[in-house]
Order: structure tokens, then sequence, then C-alpha cells
């Protein structure tokens, strides 16, 4: 999966307005891989029903998909369809284990420093070296130079590559040594306000489907209606937190919640909902 091969903000005012093509990204990294990375026009209307998404609205959002290179029109059996584009497939392959398997950083991971130029007459590869950055999490420790968590190397490296960026970039490993409180360098360097917004935001969502699954359990049907609006919203948030050391964020850490509780919905809602949504594909 991936934050949103679209690249969108997001901030608190519109955590909750999930749109359409949002969800149609979710159900293609989620589903189309399994098959062949291709599902039918029909399908993915009858899926994004049951989110209660109408038909016109698919249409058009898949076509704004479409012209964004995200999605790529074909035919299979004589039915009409969609896949996710290569650029798009290795963005989602990309962000299954950033969603899913994140390691939180420590203060022994140390500090990966991202320095770039980028001549002027080529304006759009620093609109791209920019968009990437925060892509990875990384922040801004000063003009021209971006910080995050020492573990994200690889993923830097692998991502500016694949992007052709690297020839712009310089890369350092550093720690902080002396001068200034780190803790109050990290609250600079990101906005921690706004990320615990959006995990509150998340959690007090959540919390009730959690509560709901305790008490009564959830067939296939409505685990799909459950997981695929919350798997939309939570894929974001990783790409927004780095992952940062626990001993340099606030006590009693939002982020932590919501990990715990993203965590739980994804091992029960995830099984039932993909039951339900092949049930539906193959039909």
């Amino acid at each position: 999966m991936s934050s949103e091969t679209e690249q969108e903000p997001l901030d608190a005012s519109v955590a909750t307005e999930i749109q359409p093509r949002q969800l149609i990204v979710t159900i293609f990294g989620l589903y189309a891989r399994a098959e062949s990375n291709w599902l039918s026009v029909a399908s993915v209307v009858k899926l994004m029903a049951e989110l209660d998404i109408d038909g016109p609205a698919v249409r058009s959002s898949i076509s704004r998909l479409k012209r964004r290179d995200v999605l790529l029109s074909s035919r299979f059996d004589g039915a009409a369809g969609y896949s996710l584009s290569q650029r798009s497939l290795d963005v989602v392959n990309e962000g299954d284990t950033r969603i899913f398997d994140r390691r939180r950083a420590t203060l022994d991971d140390g500090w990966l420093l991202v320095v770039f130029s980028v001549p002027e007459s080529e304006r759009e590869k620093r609109h791209s070296l920019r968009s990437a950055l925060t892509t990875l999490g990384f922040g801004t420790a000063a003009p021209g130079v971006w910080i995050a968590p020492g573990n994200l190397e690889r993923e830097t490296r692998d991502t500016l590559d694949k992007r052709t960026l690297s020839a712009y970039v310089d890369i350092f490993r550093s720690e902080h040594l002396a001068y200034g409180d780190l803790r109050s360098k990290v609250r600079s360097w990101w906005n921690l306000n706004e990320l615990s917004e959006l995990y509150g935001d998340f959690v007090r969502r959540y919390r009730s489907v959690s509560s709901a699954l305790d008490a009564n359990g959830v067939t296939a049907s409505v685990a799909f209606e459950q997981y695929v609006p919350m798997l939309t919203e939570w894929r974001r948030l990783p790409y927004l937190d780095p992952g940062l050391p626990l001993t340099l964020l606030p006590q009693g850490w939002t982020g932590v919640t919501a990990e715990a509780l993203f965590a739980d919905l994804n091992s029960r809602l995830s099984g039932p909902a993909r039951e339900h949504a092949l049930s539906v594909i193959h039909r």
C-alpha cells in the first residue's frame, strides 16, 4: 500500500473527508494485486456501492485517476477494467512495510541528513525532491537541510534512486552532539501538534469500531465496510510521522495509542474484509 499515489496534503480539518478516489486506490492496493493487478469496472462499482459511493461518482473518480496515470484501462476476457500503472504499483508495494510493519526509531539509530542542490533550470526536480522527502517523513532542520531518523536510510536511498533524484542529493549519517534541547528541536522540525490531532481523530473515530467488535463480532461484509475507509485514513499517517523515537515525543504520545488501535483493527478486519471483497470480485 501507499500513503496516496496522488500525494495530497492532509490536515486535521479534512481528515474525515475521505474522497472516493482514495477509497478506489485502497481497493486496488488491497485486492487487485492478487488478481493479476486487474479489477473489472463492474466489481469496482459494486465494492464502492457498499461504501455508499454511487456509480457516477466512481466513474468520475476513475477518470481522474486515469488522467493522473494512477490507473490504466484494459480489458480481460471481454470485460472492461483497470489496473494500477507501474508507477503506482511500485509506490503501493513500497508502502506495505511503512504502513503495516513500521519499526519506530530509537536514539541509537542516529539521524539522516539530506542536502540537495538543484539548478534553476530544473526546478521541477526540486519540487519532486521536496515531495519525495516529505512523503518519507523528513522534517526541515534548516533551509536546504532535511532530517529523518537514521533507520530510514535504505528506504530513502531506494526512493531517490527510483525517482532518478540521487544525482542532486548528498546524504549524511549524524548524531546530535551538543547545544539545544533535542526534544525542542524535534518540535520545530516536525509539526507534532498536527500529528497528535490526526492520531487523536483516528482514535476517536475508530475506538467505537473496536468496541463493537468486542461486543458483537463482525460479518465479512461489515468488515469490508469498516476496513477500507479505516485503512484509507490510516495509510497516510505513517508518511507524515517517520516513527520518531518515543523519548523525544510528548509524554503519552497519541500515536502509540493510534498504532495499537490500527494493529488491532487490521488483524481483526483484514481477513473477513478480503473474503468479502474477493466474493464480490469473483461473483
